[in-house]
């Protein structure tokens, strides 16, 4: 089992909203009413870990050692959201979340393949490690840096979780099972990897999730400013292309590592995609919308 030992790794660099964050440093002069705006956008944007982590625990049934690593990941992503809303409570107290506000995040999420949605958020905790290293360059308050900072780090730490998940499913679990990561992986890491080429943010909280709910089934659709995501991110911190390259080199790089083939490009995963389902001969169940190649996603 991996989740005793990652339990007390993560234990032992957990970090103390109390005393880890600089909260006399604050500085009025040095936030501005769009940057605090942006950051209860991303308090209740966290908050979605709680519909994520049921939909981990549904689909995951038969796996109480990845089940009970949840555990670890919601208590840690639901303190990225309290530690931002205890920002503003104690210097935007206007902006505070809602309760009503924080709960509409909470909907149902349709089935998804478990190994694809593994490596999903996998990428999604690189891509948010990078989202929240660049918001901390782009925030001149110095409190908010700390945070954003601070959290950056418990996302990289989540991939490094999510990544022993999948070298088990790699090494561990059977040739079948060997096979379907292969696919999953290559699948989704060739369109993550390939975010730059697309006008959406591929990230889990951007993705169709619950087609009876469609258009409106995304974590970014609930929130007060549905389209806050591509303006934070756009025009705001600026999260340009030399930021995109970093997401989809570190993405490649792990795969080459883990797969044991040099992965260049996002094309480089593609052949191997294709490859390994001309071996398994079998069909992939990632939900794309009609008309839609798999430049985008949709589905969990």
């Amino acid at each position: 089992m991996l989740y005793p030992e990652l339990f007390k790794t993560m234990e032992a660099v957990r970090w103390n909203m109390s005393t880890d964050i600089p909260w006399d440093d604050f500085d009025r002069s040095k936030l501005s009413d769009e940057q605090a705006n942006t950051i209860k956008m991303n308090a209740i944007t966290e908050w979605a870990a709680l519909p994520a982590t049921e939909m981990f625990l549904r689909d995951n049934h038969g796996d109480s050692d990845f089940s009970a690593f949840i555990s670890v990941w919601f208590f840690e992503e639901q303190k990225h959201s309290l530690v931002l809303m205890e920002y503003l409570r104690r210097f935007c107290p206007d902006l505070m979340p809602t309760e009503e506000e924080l709960h509409k995040v909470r909907f149902e999420f349709d089935r998804a393949p478990a190994l694809e949605t593994l490596m999903l958020h996998f990428c999604g905790e690189i891509r948010l490690n990078h989202w929240y290293r660049c918001a901390a360059q782009w925030h001149t308050e110095p409190v908010i840096r700390a945070i954003y900072s601070t959290i950056a780090k418990d996302e990289a730490r989540h991939a490094g979780a999510y990544l022993q998940y999948m070298r088990r499913a790699l090494f561990d679990r059977g040739d079948d099972t060997s096979q379907q990561a292969k696919m999953a992986f290559s699948k989704i890491g060739m369109l993550m990897a390939s975010a730059g080429r697309t006008q959406q943010a591929l990230h889990p909280t951007n993705l169709h999730v619950n087609k009876d709910m469609f258009p409106n089934d995304t974590v970014q659709s609930k929130l007060p400013d549905p389209g806050w995501l591509e303006r934070w991110l756009d025009s705001q911190i600026r999260f340009d292309g030399g930021w995109e390259q970093k997401v989809g080199d570190r993405i490649l790089h792990i795969l080459s590592k883990l797969l044991d083939r040099t992965f260049e490009s996002a094309k480089d995963l593609n052949r191997y995609r294709k490859e390994t389902m001309a071996a398994m001969s079998g069909k992939s169940g990632l939900i794309l919308p009609p008309g839609v190649g798999e430049s985008a996603l949709v589905g969990i």
